[in-house]
């Protein structure tokens, strides 16, 4: 495997906040790892960096060797990075299913003058249908497939995130506490989905999250911001070892 992602010296300041501050390490291609620190450390800009939601004030971002820093999030979405949020952001007003078949891009029933003919999408339409709710019975949402997204519960809302992303072709996955909100099996649960995605299809993961003791159970490498930086980095046992994570944590 690869390096999939690389940042090199990436820095995001807001005022006299250094929110991110001089960021450098890379990824491996299938890899699984975790992104933790004090709340207010960074990580979410930094998420919102590498997925081009902002644009960083200096520095550089490769995926797969292409530079991206300076592309839109749209872009960066199609060359294979997907994100969620910590708090999901669902298509309100549209049922489980159809919130994972609007994602794939250039469907044909969303050109205007191709919407009236039903002929023309009818064939897609049936089988982005069928693709869905393969995802969706895959990972235990079939039942709720006809349901309103916002009428489902708090975990079944994190899983349909991932489903969604499913339907196109992601290679990075950037996910921004999957678990909050939820109970500690379910936690587990939504882990262990996606460390069975990484093992099946190779994709690479990259994850905040708050819940150390649930997270140090599926991840290999652990990266730890605190003030906009990187302070260490390797193992989960390793990183909390380290008297500058032990400091972070504490205040010390």
């Amino acid at each position: 495997m690869g390096e999939i992602l690389r940042l090199e010296d990436v820095k995001k300041y807001f005022g006299g906040v250094r929110a991110v501050d001089g960021v450098s390490f890379s990824l491996e291609e299938g890899s699984l790892v975790g992104l933790i620190g004090p709340n207010g450390s960074g990580k979410t800009t930094l998420f919102n960096v590498i997925s081009g939601v902002y644009k960083p004030d200096s520095g550089r971002i490769y995926f797969k060797g292409e530079r991206i820093d300076g592309l839109e999030p749209h872009e960066i979405f199609a060359k294979g990075i997907v994100r969620s949020f910590q708090v999901p952001r669902l298509f309100q007003g549209m049922t489980v299913v159809e919130n994972v078949m609007l994602v794939p891009p250039k469907q044909v029933g969303e050109v205007v003058y191709n919407a009236p003919i039903h002929r023309r999408w009818r064939g897609q339409e049936l089988s982005l249908a069928e693709r869905a709710l393969s995802i969706l019975d895959k990972h235990l949402l079939a039942p709720v497939g006809l349901s309103w997204s916002t009428d489902i519960s708090g975990g079944q809302m994190k899983i349909l995130e991932v489903c969604r992303t499913l339907m196109v072709k992601p290679e990075l996955f950037l996910l921004d506490e999957p678990t909050a909100g939820v109970a500690p099996k379910l936690a587990r649960d939504i882990l262990k989905t996606i460390s069975a995605l990484r093992d099946e299809y190779g994709f690479t993961f990259f994850i905040i999250e708050h819940r150390l003791e649930i997270l140090f159970d599926f991840v290999e490498r652990v990266l730890v911001m605190d003030r906009g930086k990187i302070i260490s980095d390797g193992t989960p046992e390793e990183v909390t070892k380290d008297p500058r994570v032990i400091d972070a944590y504490l205040g010390g």
